[in-house]
């Protein structure tokens, strides 16, 4: 169990570390898993991919998680050590025949995605025909506002997904239609788009279709990227499903983001201040990535346990350099901190929950590990963030 703290000012004074440290707020995680699985009107999958982290994916299981979107054999094993009897579904398009048959032998996964035949014969055959087998075919959808476009890769035309779908009805598949809108969607009528879509596959297939996923790509939270409440995004979807009215279709989704950005924030420490240059012992090639991939600002504050900042409106903007000896290990906007931050004062950025362990690296030998749990929630009121002392 990881070390618990109120706040995360109490984790830098008690450890005051000269190392990165993940602070997880176990309450927002189980209340972001909860208020999902009940405005949801059907299965929700967490994305693994997003933090696999086990102790993250054991506050959303506790929030009511029971259900995960796995990418491989080792994200499945994951699932199913940590949550005996838990469903995990194969949602990657292009998979390995060893994977798909372990998959399936081993660990007894009925769900695979498709946005090829050949994809569909491959499980045909690793799988000997199982009847049992859900096979969801994964439709392109335009850009919607999202930041990453996931249809860039995969995704089958209307047309050709159509004739898959009716491909996999004659095979006596359970048939399943799959669509994602782009990772951090801030448009909601993204999803009314794709669902539109979706009714004119199924109408030109003309077979029966048991199962709905409308992806992830929820949003969360930035200072340069806010999107409208999780209930604007639920509503949308709920219409187009009354649209639908599919009545023996069971509807799923995928989100990752939404459900685990908030809940984590990271403390990085200071190590040299060059006039208006900062150099911190964490980057892009550990927690940050998606400052440059994704062009996300979180949000920031900085913590000093000796003394006050002198004066918290008299600020900078600084530009901040990650520990390793690579020029390209930089933050592409500034950060506004205090005008007097120096070597050994902390930064923390929130909203961090989402692609940030899950993508760090051990290049130079930096890699951020330590976990500790906070009470506190990160401050966020209208893109201001308090500093702290």
């Amino acid at each position: 169990m990881p070390r618990h703290f109120e706040t995360s000012l109490d984790v830098v004074r008690e450890l005051k570390p000269s190392y990165p440290v993940y602070c997880l707020r176990p309450d927002i995680l189980r209340e972001s898993a909860q208020r999902f699985v009940e405005m949801f009107p059907g299965r929700v999958l967490y994305a693994v991919k997003c933090n696999p982290h086990p102790e993250i994916m054991r506050y959303l299981h506790e929030g009511g998680v029971r259900h995960f979107d796995t990418a491989s054999t080792e994200e499945i094993a994951l699932v199913r050590r940590q949550f005996p009897g838990m469903d995990a579904y194969f949602m990657h398009p292009v998979k390995s025949r060893d994977a798909i048959r372990s998959a399936h032998r081993v660990f007894g996964v009925r769900h695979f995605v498709i946005d090829t035949e050949s994809e569909l014969e491959k499980i045909r055959t690793e799988t000997d025909g199982d009847p049992e087998i859900v096979i969801h075919v994964r439709l392109a959808t335009p850009p919607a506002g999202a930041t990453y476009n996931l249809s860039a890769k995969f995704g089958a035309r209307p047309m050709t997904a159509s004739e898959l779908l009716k491909k996999v009805d004659a095979y006596g598949y359970e048939t399943g239609l799959c669509f994602h809108v782009g990772s951090q969607c801030t448009t909601p009528n993204g999803y009314r788009i794709a669902i539109e879509l979706i009714r004119q596959v199924v109408d030109f297939a003309g077979v029966p279709l048991r199962y709905l996923d409308v992806g992830g790509g929820f949003p969360g939270q930035y200072i340069n990227q806010r999107a409208p409440d999780l209930e604007v995004f639920m509503e949308e979807i709920k219409d187009c499903i009354r649209w639908l009215d599919y009545p023996d279709v069971t509807y799923m989704c995928e989100p990752g983001r939404a459900l685990v950005a908030s809940g984590v924030s990271l403390i990085t420490q200071v190590h040299l201040r060059k006039e208006d240059q900062l150099f911190i012992n964490d980057g892009i090639y550990g927690s940050l990535s998606e400052a440059v991939t994704g062009n996300l600002r979180y949000p920031v504050r900085a913590m000093r346990v000796k003394g006050d900042f002198k004066n918290e409106e008299d600020t900078l903007d600084f530009t901040i350099y990650g520990p390793t000896c690579d020029n390209m290990d930089v933050l592409p906007a500034t950060v506004t901190l205090p005008a007097d931050i120096e070597e050994g004062d902390w930064i923390e950025f929130g909203h961090i929950g989402a692609y940030s362990n899950a993508l760090a690296t051990h290049f130079n030998g930096f890699y951020p590990e330590l976990l500790v749990t906070v009470s506190e929630a990160f401050p966020f009121i209208d893109g201001e963030f308090p500093q702290v002392g």
